[in-house]
């Protein structure tokens, strides 16, 4: 039997040798160059695979025409004469799909897999050290901004489980908070806060208070997905749950309850105009 480590690192390292880099050192692949190194010849079955990986994307939440950027390039096909031909640029997250998306019986398409779940791995290990140096105004402004997105990730989720108005979102929303604080929805947390009824709660949130609400909208859009969970009853049980299970634990870690964290003394609103003064 053949030893896969040698075919392993020469994949990784033909993966590593189509990548792209911008001027700005943003990576990306064409999926006319990634086609033949995940054993497609034939660009119309690869196609499909593209297609596959697309709609993964667009079942996240996130903005497929990022990550898949439809182009047309010019390229030779003998004696220097240049035809139009479709391609489309990749995100290192597309690049991802589309193996995840991949004929599962070609060993190109396993090493693809592990090669970017690694590289992803890595990159989230040095934006974590990266993380780790910040001040706490700016771990909450991180974070807040990164809820931001993930808040619309799980509301396209949660539509797709059957929560379409704004009342069953509301709803929706408050099992979570009551999972994660212990039975108190929105309207008793902002109590607790002091805050004024134009206030949003997540903006008068420390970073670990923020941190464990993350934790907890990243998990249920994932369960309602993963789970095809359909119905808003089902869907609100299981922000519940999700919520419960995030607080369980914070508990056993022996971690301070986050309806008990302090409230800090100014907003999100207030730490970015802090940051842009700053930077001017």
């Amino acid at each position: 039997m053949l030893n896969s480590k040698p075919i392993t690192a020469l994949h990784h390292r033909t993966f590593e040798s189509v990548k792209q880099v911008t001027e700005d050192d943003a990576e990306f692949w064409f999926a006319r160059d990634l086609a033949p190194l995940l054993d497609y010849p034939q660009w119309r079955n690869f196609v499909p695979v593209l297609e596959r990986a697309r709609e993964a994307c667009h079942q996240s939440g996130q903005q497929v025409e990022y990550h898949f950027a439809d182009i047309r390039k010019m390229v030779e096909i003998g004696s220097g004469a240049q035809r139009a031909v479709d391609d489309v640029r990749l995100s290192r997250y597309a690049c991802y799909l589309i193996v995840q998306n991949g004929d599962p019986s070609k060993p190109v398409i396993a090493n693809g897999q592990t090669y970017f779940a690694m590289q992803t791995r890595r990159q989230e290990l040095a934006d974590d050290a990266k993380f780790a140096q910040l001040g706490e105004a700016e771990k909450r402004l991180a974070i807040r901004n990164e809820m931001a997105t993930h808040n619309k990730h799980l509301a396209a989720a949660a539509k797709g489980a059957g929560v379409e108005t704004p009342i069953d979102y509301a709803v929706f929303q408050d099992h979570g908070y009551k999972g994660l604080y212990g039975g108190l929805g929105n309207k008793e947390i902002h109590a607790k806060k002091g805050l004024k009824k134009s206030q949003k709660i997540l903006d008068h949130m420390g970073s670990a208070e923020l941190a464990a609400n993350l934790f907890r909208a990243t998990q249920t859009e994932e369960k309602l997905r993963r789970e095809e969970i359909k119905g808003k009853q089902r869907a609100n049980q299981t922000h519940f749950e999700v919520g419960s299970k995030v607080r369980q634990t914070i508990q056993e870690l022996g971690g301070a309850m986050p309806e008990n964290l302090p409230t800090p003394e100014t907003s999100i609103k207030q730490v970015e105009q802090a940051q842009k003064k700053l930077k001017k």
